[in-house]
């Protein structure tokens, strides 16, 4: 009995000094991967250009013959996906020009072979398109005066209509390395559209917030874009788009995106195009939070 004990002793003795170096191995770890973080920020710091981009695939297919227990027994299916977020920074101690590109474009089928008046090839159904330039003279460690042009609009589908383009005047706070706000009191937002009696280009208020972060083999962007309208609060909008994509091998990872927006013009647009019209003008119109997201393989260029 008194050997049986001993043993188990000498066993928790061991477990119990393994953890310890388990926990000292894991204290070097996370402070090596703080000390390569802190590089890194000092890296992205440096004068000159900072590339970089990343994106998601997501996609699936499958044909069914005969199967007869589903509504169509012959068909096949499939959806393809990508995003891209893609950044060209130019830092220098007086100014600094940042640019950035954002794309999501998806295509769904469903071809019902038994049905020869059904749509057989890939119907675009994400369509989001957002390119900008943000240009600034710096006058603090943080604070910037600067001018940005930002172009959002859909590519597969309806492209430029609508579209927009701000421009505008104002201030950027860069509190941190991967924090850029844009305050622009003086932005003119043009609206391009085929209907110019819903869409109507204002002047307003320019707000921006975009962070990109890499944590390890984790990427992160998020952009908020914002427009208040000085003349009516019914030709504002916003856009909140968010990007992840996480590294496994070799550049190649998982990744999910999503992104919300809030535009009434665009409603508006949507309700007089049903049959009948679901809304007769900006007061009864029902302005729903617009959404979508995208998961699936992402690889990091």
């Amino acid at each position: 009995m008194t050997l049986f004990i001993g043993i188990i002793s000498m066993n928790a003795q061991t477990k119990e000094e393994l953890e310890a170096q388990k926990a000292e191995k894991q204290a070097e770890a996370d402070a090596a991967t703080k000390e390569v973080e802190a590089i890194q920020a000092q890296i992205d710091a440096l004068p000159g250009w900072h590339l970089s981009a990343f994106g998601t695939i997501g996609g699936s297919f499958s044909s069914f013959n005969n199967w007869y227990a589903q509504g169509s027994p012959n068909n096949d299916a499939g959806s393809i996906g990508f995003t891209v977020n893609a950044n060209a920074n130019l830092i220098q101690p007086k100014f600094f020009w940042r640019n950035a590109l954002t794309t999501n474009l998806n295509w769904v089928k469903l071809d019902d072979r038994d049905d020869p008046t059904d749509e057989a090839g890939f119907v675009p159904t994400t369509d989001v398109f957002n390119i900008s330039s943000l240009y600034g003279r710096n006058i603090s460690k943080t604070w910037a005066v600067s001018a940005l042009m930002e172009y959002r609009t859909t590519l597969l589908d309806n492209f430029n209509n609508p579209g927009y383009l701000d421009l505008g005047v104002g201030m950027t706070w860069t509190p941190i390395t991967d924090l850029v706000v844009v305050i622009h009191p003086l932005n003119y937002n043009f609206v391009f559209a085929d209907d110019d009696l819903i869409f109507e280009s204002s002047l307003g208020a320019k707000i921006m917030v975009d962070y990109n972060k890499k944590i390890g083999d984790l990427n992160i962007k998020s952009n908020l874009s914002a427009f208040q309208s000085y003349e009516s609060s019914d030709l504002s909008n916003w856009t909140w788009t968010n990007s992840l994509g996480y590294t496994i091998w070799k550049g190649i990872g998982i990744g999910f995106d999503f992104g919300l927006r809030s535009n009434k013009q665009e409603a508006l647009n949507f309700a007089l195009a049903q049959d009948p019209p679901t809304a007769t003008g900006f007061d009864d119109v029902d302005n729903k939070l617009q959404s979508f997201y995208t998961a699936g393989i992402s690889y990091k260029f």
